[in-house]
């Protein structure tokens, strides 16, 4: 059964009565949904197959109230979901996504997303864990909880982990608040996929699993163009040649985190922009103060062979 925000939402969403049926493009397009697509495809380089599954559950949801309209059976969607892959493949920002799509299809109150990890949800000593949980999950209701590295939660070879009475209440939550509360649990693949195995509960209760790839080396060039334009910035000819090089090198490389990574290296090469005006004598025009130069993308060790991070320090990219 529907909860009531999903059927004031509903009513707020009627759909064109077409002879014969129902115009489901007129259901779709009297909500904020075709935007939040929109931006999607706008604001995210690739991810094709990530951009279609989202598209199909937004049809499913349009679907089944089209459905609810012309009094077919239609209970609440289970919505959980699994986001799979590699760090910096925009995870997090598509389910800030999903949770205003589902917002605005009715599905869920307030649209808005909590990001957490395991140490958000599990204490440190007996009695600690079940009160940081529910008060994550208090601030969770009515939109999308979205876990990330959620393997941790489950940590077997530590007989005195409290992650297990984490996974509990998320269970039970999952199930008996589903109208309510959306999960999105994420991480790597392989890891994600010995959670599943570890605990059948969560695979039993996620309806979506979804796997973002990794960028290819032109996808992560043109993200760093655009991160540019978004600063005022260009890359000069040059310096977009020794991008693409710079993208191949640091691949190759530990803690290679696709957007994520070049996100760090453009600040970087900002950074080293900013010292080599500021060095330079006689004044700067527009032109120098927005424009990154071979310069400042070669200066980065990886080009010598080094290491761009240490050991699980992905983010701090050079």
């Amino acid at each position: 059964m529907l909860n009531a925000s999903v059927s004031a939402t509903t009513a707020a969403l009627p759909a064109t009565q077409a002879e014969g049926g129902l115009d489901l493009g007129a259901l779709f397009s009297r909500s904020e949904v075709p935007k939040i697509l929109e931006e999607l495809e706008r604001d995210l380089v690739g991810l094709k197959p990530v951009k279609r599954r989202i598209r199909e559950i937004a049809a499913h949801l349009v679907v089944g109230r089209a459905r609810e309209e012309l009094g077919l059976t239609s209970g609440a969607p289970t919505l959980h979901m699994a986001f799979t892959g590699n760090p910096g493949t925009g995870k997090t920002t598509v389910a800030l996504r999903m949770a205003q799509i589902l917002h605005g299809l009715g599905y869920v109150r307030r649209g808005h997303l909590v990001s957490v990890t395991r140490d958000d949800l599990v204490g440190q000593y007996i009695g600690h864990t079940a009160p940081k949980t529910k008060e994550i999950l208090k601030k969770a209701m009515g939109g999308v909880l979205f876990i990330d590295e959620a393997y941790y939660l489950y940590r077997p070879e530590n007989e005195r982990d409290y992650g297990q009475e984490a996974i509990e209440i998320l269970l039970q939550v999952m199930e008996n608040q589903r109208d309510d509360l959306v999960v999105i649990l994420a991480g790597y693949k392989d890891r994600m996929d010995r959670f599943f195995s570890s605990n059948p509960g969560f695979r039993s209760r996620i309806a979506h699993h979804i796997d973002f790839p990794d960028y290819e080396d032109d996808e992560l060039v043109a993200i760093a163009r655009s991160m540019a334009e978004e600063a005022d910035y260009t890359f000069s000819p040059e310096a977009e040649a020794a991008l693409a090089h710079y993208v191949a090198l640091r691949r190759s490389q530990p803690n290679f985190a696709n957007a994520r990574s070049i996100r760090n290296a453009f600040d970087r090469m900002r950074l080293r922009q900013s010292l080599r005006l500021f060095e330079a004598p006689g004044p700067v025009d527009r032109a120098a103060l927005s424009t990154i130069t071979e310069q400042d993308v070669r200066a980065s060790r990886v080009f010598a062979g080094g290491i761009d991070a240490p050991p699980r320090a992905a983010d701090d990219n050079r």
